[in-house]
């Protein structure tokens, strides 16, 4: 009985990792990885330190203005295609980006259940995060299994009229895949990381990663991001920087010409997720706009400076294990400071988002929306 895991982003396919190994193990439920082609190479990339390669590439046209319009209108019958050809029990789609709202639609058409990983997260304002809260909400009407990472997540699905029986709090499969990860203690494969962190031991100094690639972090707000990271390298001499810088090359070129020169930055193409792993478990400190950080950074007591307004993970800042900062310079250069002074500490609570067994939990709700029965061994006489 074939599941199909659709991917398009390398955040997708990293948390879709974990369920794809476990389903790989399952007597009945066969994982079937299909690539949406929404950022080609990248979830090939993300899925190779797993051991995992992509099944199935969709046929969708080359992207001409990049518009969101353009990519659903070429993803929707590509996606339809596969569906029918693949038949699978169930569609699986991670989180909020448009692959995941096209391959919602697509199966809710053709009847197939849509099972939604990571579902439930709520800023419940449409405008930020732009254009995920809606994907996020539009999905959640239509998905037949929500697997909500948290308690706070259940309960905003049910506030929403979501029924009890169509909800399982699994934790957030991206801890099992940062431990997996983390287990492999993995040499850094960039070799500006290689040689950044052999000056971190020589020196005794102390890493700060910076992440922003963000639609709505880009221009004004990244201005002032980069303004904050000018001011604590200059604030703080022990203090080495890491930026790995989005592709887009306006944002490269924003991220180069305020950086560039500049001692103890080192700015570098994106990380492969092993070398991100290594990255947030050096750092002393994590400026970034990213979701998954916010996730994965807890279970390795590193603070998080989070630089947006506002947040569907709660759960993160409530534990104590992230602060709200916005783009605003003043403050992230005061958290910042306060952080690398031991004013400010993170709670030592453990991750908010599960221990790493969410892909089993998963797992158990899928048999159950699939009516699955797994054989057990006899009970001896």
């Amino acid at each position: 009985m074939d599941v199909m895991l659709l991917a398009g982003t390398r955040p997708e396919a990293v948390k879709l990792a974990p369920l794809a190994l476990a389903l790989a193990e399952h007597p009945v439920l066969h994982p079937v990885v299909v690539h949406s082609g929404q950022h080609p190479g990248m979830v090939e990339q993300a899925l190779e330190p797993f051991g995992l390669v992509v099944d199935a590439w969709l046929d969708v046209p080359p992207r001409v203005t990049g518009g969101q319009a353009e990519l659903v209108a070429g993803l929707l019958p590509a996606l339809d295609d596969a569906l029918r050809r693949h038949a699978p029990a169930a569609l699986v789609v991670q989180g909020d980006t448009t692959t995941t709202l096209a391959g919602a639609l697509a199966a809710f058409w053709l009847g197939i259940p849509v099972v939604h990983l990571e579902a439930g997260l709520r800023t419940h304002d449409l405008a930020a995060p732009f254009p995920e809260e809606g994907a996020r909400q539009m999905v959640s009407r239509i998905a037949a299994l929500h697997l909500a990472p948290t308690l706070g997540a259940a309960a905003a699905l049910r506030a929403e009229g979501v029924a009890r029986q169509q909800i399982a709090v699994t934790g957030n499969t991206v801890v099992d895949a940062v431990l997996e990860i983390a287990a492999r203690d993995l040499p850094a494969r960039d070799t500006a990381l290689a040689l950044l962190e052999m000056e971190l031991a020589e020196a005794g100094e102390r890493l700060v990663l910076v992440t922003s690639h963000r639609r709505e972090s880009w221009g004004e707000p990244l201005e002032r991001t980069l303004a904050a990271v000018q001011l604590i390298v200059a604030e703080h001499p022990d203090v080495q920087v890491l930026f790995p810088a989005h592709p887009n090359p306006q944002v490269r070129t924003q991220v180069e010409t305020a950086l560039a020169g500049l001692p103890r930055v080192t700015v570098t193409d994106p990380l492969e997720y092993p070398d991100l792993v290594r990255a947030l478990r050096l750092a002393s400190l994590v400026l970034t706009d990213s979701g998954g950080i916010q996730e994965e950074a807890p279970t390795f007591g590193t603070p998080v400076v989070v630089l947006r307004d506002v947040t569907e993970r709660a759960e993160v800042v409530e534990a104590g294990c992230a602060w709200l900062a916005g783009t605003d310079t003043a403050r992230i250069v005061d958290l910042a400071a306060r952080l690398l002074s031991g004013e400010l500490r993170p709670a030592q609570v453990g991750n908010p988002y599960g221990e790493g067994n969410a892909a089993a939990r998963a797992i158990a709700a899928i048999e159950e929306l699939l009516a699955v029965r797994t054989a057990t061994p006899a009970t001896a006489s």
